[in-house]
């Protein structure tokens, strides 16, 4: 596995491999590190899918908040390598900010509609600097396949957008959430949990289970509003839980639902604070 810091050194590193591999596929996987078992199994399906894989380890300040974690965010560069060399990582890409941002940066990559609600509204200009770091390392990898997983759906929905406005030549694979035997979305941000908040933060996943069910028992017949309700006072029910949304929207359009059609797709997007943290998690639903 090589480990590569710079981004002459990666294009090189890139065009030698796809070289010695007529009709090489890459893969590319982009991470902001710390990683875990839900990086891992993008890692191994890109390995099952690809010739070539390509993970990116880079914590982008451009998408964090004045009042946001960049500092904190956590790190283990250690583990990271070692997660990336099981799960069959063949180039590491692991650049410091002063690689990736030698100037300031006067182009912003904006993609509207889909980052307006959710986490758009929460924390503006987030998408903006996931737009612009990733349209940055898209045109230095050149992958053909680029995996996210599906825990940040409105990143995908983000991605998938600019990849089809801009004609970016790759295909966008969506991955499955993976998650904790208590049904708690894996997330790199899970450490910053106390042991109190870390037991009461399986909430969402049991709102989003109090939702399927309750669509199963009305066959549809249920409202936007009494759907929103029956997870909400799921999430409620937690003590240490602040919701920041609670939202029913189409999917991947993000647009608002006056009710739920027949043979419509839409998201169940949660983001829910215990204490300094704070989680996202969804479930997408084909009715």
């Amino acid at each position: 596995m090589m480990i590569i810091k710079s981004i002459s050194e990666l294009r090189q590193a890139i065009k030698q491999k796809r070289a010695e591999l007529p009709k090489a596929t890459v893969g590319f996987v982009p991470t902001m590190g710390y990683l875990h078992r839900g990086h891992a199994s993008l890692l191994e399906r890109a390995r099952k899918e690809c010739s070539i894989v390509v993970l990116s380890i880079f914590v982008n300040p451009l998408q964090f908040g004045p009042n946001e974690d960049f500092e904190r965010y956590p790190r283990d560069v250690e583990r990271d390598l070692a997660i990336a060399k099981s799960a069959g990582a063949d180039i590491v890409f692991f650049p410091q900010v002063s690689e990736m941002y030698p100037k300031p940066t006067k182009t912003i990559v904006g993609v509207s509609g889909v980052t307006e609600r959710l986490c758009g509204a929460s924390r503006p200009g987030h998408f903006d600097g996931v737009a612009t770091v990733v349209t940055k390392l898209f045109n230095i990898v050149l992958p053909d396949f680029a995996y996210f997983g599906m825990k940040d759906a409105q990143q995908v929905a983000v991605i998938e957008q600019m990849v089809y406005d801009l004609n970016i030549p790759l295909t966008i694979v969506p991955c499955e959430t993976l998650r904790e035997d208590d049904g708690l979305a894996m997330s790199s941000r899970n450490v910053y949990l106390s042991d109190e908040e870390r037991q009461q933060a399986i909430v969402l996943s049991r709102a989003l289970s109090d939702a399927e069910q309750a669509l199963e028992a009305q066959q549809g017949a249920i409202t936007v509003e009494q759907l929103r309700t029956v997870v909400t006072d799921r999430i409620a029910s937690a003590p240490l839980a602040v919701i920041d949304y609670a939202d029913i929207l189409t999917y991947p359009a993000l647009e608002p639902m006056d009710q739920i059609r027949e043979g419509e797709r839409f998201i169940i997007a949660l983001a829910v604070k215990f204490g300094r943290t704070r989680l996202i998690d969804n479930r997408i639903y084909n009715r």
